[in-house]
C-alpha cells in the first residue's frame, strides 16, 4: 500500500466539534449507486484521493465499504475541512487520513504525497472551469499507469436528449455565478486527453447524473 503525508493528532483544544458537521441531502440518495461504480474500478489496495470532499458525509461511507484502501479527503474551504474531520472523528473509522486544504485549481501543484485514483463529486458543474482543469492536471500527473479518475455529476451530452430538470439546474447555476455550470462531455473529455487521461466508460446514474471513468494512459488492447 502507497503512503501519504503524516495526519495529525486531534489535540483536546483543537478536537472537531459535532456543530461542525455539515449534512449533504443527496449524499444519502447516491452514495449507494456510486459505490456500486467504484467496487468495479477501485484498486485492491492502495491511497484513494477525494478531491472537493465537502461535507465529508461520502467519504466515510466509502472507507466504511472499501476498509482495504487508504482515503484521503480535501477541500479548500475551512468550514468544509472542519465538516470532514467531525465526521470522520464520530465514524472511528481508522483508514481515513486528515483533511487536506486543496484546491482543485491548484491540486498539480500541491504536495498530497502518491496516489492510486482520484475521486472528485459534484464539483465540476459548481465550480469555475479552472477548477477541472486543474482536477484533470493533478490527476494526471500524479496517478499510477491504469489508474482510474472517477468523476460524478450531472453533464450534457452529444447525442442524448437532455434532461429538462437538467436545462434548468444549469440556468440556475449560471445565474448563481456566470462561471459555474453543466458541462459537456466532450469538452472535458478532450480537456482529459491532454493531461494523458482517457475516458474509460460513462455509467448512466439516479437522477440523470453521470458516472465518468478515466484511466491515466492508453486503454489496454
Amino acid at each position: 500500500m502507497t503512503g501519504g503525508p503524516a495526519s495529525e493528532p486531534w489535540g483536546a483544544a483543537d478536537a472537531p466539534a459535532q456543530a461542525d458537521k455539515r449534512f449533504a441531502p443527496a449524499t444519502e440518495r447516491n452514495r449507494d449507486a456510486i459505490a456500486r461504480v467504484l467496487a468495479d474500478i477501485l484498486p485492491r489496495q492502495g491511497r484513494v484521493l477525494e478531491i472537493a470532499s465537502g461535507s465529508g458525509e461520502h467519504v466515510v461511507h466509502f472507507a466504511r465499504l472499501f476498509p482495504h484502501l487508504r482515503w484521503q479527503p480535501s477541500d479548500p474551504e475551512p468550514a468544509a475541512l472542519r465538516s470532514i474531520a467531525a465526521w470522520v472523528a464520530e465514524s472511528g473509522v481508522a483508514n481515513i487520513d486528515g483533511p487536506l486544504e486543496l484546491d482543485a485549481a491548484r491540486f498539480g501543484e500541491t504536495d498530497v504525497g502518491p496516489v492510486d485514483a482520484v475521486l472528485c463529486i459534484n464539483m465540476v458543474h459548481i465550480s469555475p472551469w479552472d477548477a477541472t482543469l486543474g482536477l484533470l492536471r493533478g490527476a494526471g500527473q500524479l496517478l499510477p499507469a491504469g489508474a482510474p479518475l472517477y468523476l460524478y455529476g450531472p453533464y450534457f451530452r452529444e447525442g442524448t436528449q437532455t434532461a429538462p430538470s437538467n436545462l434548468a439546474f444549469d440556468q440556475s447555476l449560471r445565474a448563481r455565478n456566470p462561471a459555474w455550470g453543466i458541462r459537456w462531455v466532450h469538452d472535458v473529455e478532450a480537456a482529459a486527453r491532454g493531461e494523458g487521461l482517457t475516458l474509460d466508460n460513462i455509467v448512466e446514474m439516479p437522477a440523470n447524473n453521470l458516472s465518468l471513468i478515466f484511466r491515466r494512459g492508453p486503454l489496454p488492447g
